[in-house]
């Protein structure tokens, strides 16, 4: 069950759909989460309230198009599956919303099982009352 946050700069509510859209999309095709495993916070930053930091490390050349994308998900994927979500989250937010692939930015957080409460003060994926496994 990921949990993404996008934040992207100058984005309204149409760039902000695609770029959820894009992300949910190559979640599904490359780690294989169910479509209805939807859990995003989609964040535009207008410059002036707030605002996003970029820089050209290691030799990528972002500007006001960026976005970052965070996904926090359950440990076990492979490297290649990763490889593969980096990919086509680039791709996808390239089609859909225009966005260049060098100005996009994924990082991924892993962690346990029991680190998830999917509602009701349960940690429905960890062993114990209320699990789902």
């Amino acid at each position: 069950m990921p949990f993404v946050r996008i934040d992207a700069l100058g984005a309204g509510p149409q760039r902000l759909d695609a770029l959820g859209r894009a992300v949910h999309e190559a979640l599904m095709e490359t780690i294989g989460i169910p479509p209805d495993d939807h859990f995003q916070v989609l964040v535009g930053h207008d410059g002036t309230n707030g605002t996003l930091r970029y820089g050209g490390y290691l030799g990528v050349r972002r500007d006001e198009g960026l976005v970052y994308v965070a996904i926090t998900l359950r440990a076990g994927r492979t490297d290649a599956q990763k490889r593969a979500l980096y990919a086509r989250i680039a791709e996808l937010a390239h089609e859909y919303a225009g966005t260049e692939p060098r100005n996009v930015f994924v990082v991924l957080t892993e962690n346990a099982s029991v680190d998830w409460s999917l509602g009701h003060g349960l940690a429905q994926y960890a062993p114990g009352p209320g699990a789902l496994m």
